[in-house]
């Protein structure tokens, strides 16, 4: 069985390492890759620089408070670019003000989850998007071979 690629845009290394942690308990197998602000997830994502190698993530996890370029930001670019807008992407923010939600459905987010502040309720939102995600979804798939 191929992995599964996720690509986590998140600056928060607590949250990092908690979604790492859920993912490694994982009965798939998840490559996770990591970038930390919204400049560094477009580089990633259009495999620019040191991220030429990296590969196509078959979901985005995105945060939408990042530095250099917010969440928001980055989910318009992907979903305004031909070759990304197929990658289905999740806001997993700490954000549960109605505009924000609004504003990502708008961009295209494919769902947003607001992230709870306990740590197993943090495990089962990740446990839950994966098994969403990996178990019960269809992608499409063009989605593989695209990589």
């Amino acid at each position: 069985m191929k992995p599964i690629h996720v690509l986590l845009v998140d600056d928060n290394p607590a949250d990092i390492d908690l979604t790492r942690e859920a993912l490694e308990s994982s009965k798939l197998h998840i490559d996770l890759d990591v970038v930390m602000d919204g400049v560094e997830a477009m580089d990633f994502l259009k495999r620019r620089g040191s991220f030429a190698e990296g590969a196509r993530p078959d979901l985005i996890l995105l945060d939408l408070n990042l530095p250099r370029k917010d969440g928001r930001q980055v989910l318009a670019e992907i979903k305004e670019d031909e070759a990304l807008r197929g990658i289905p992407v999740v806001i997993l923010t700490s954000s549960d003000a109605d505009v924000d939600i609004a504003v990502s459905y708008q961009l295209g987010a494919n769902c947003y989850v607001t992230k709870p502040v306990n740590l197993s309720a943090f495990q089962n939102i990740v446990h839950a998007l994966e098994g969403f995600w990996f178990t019960v979804v269809k992608l499409p798939a063009g989605t593989q071979s695209l990589r």
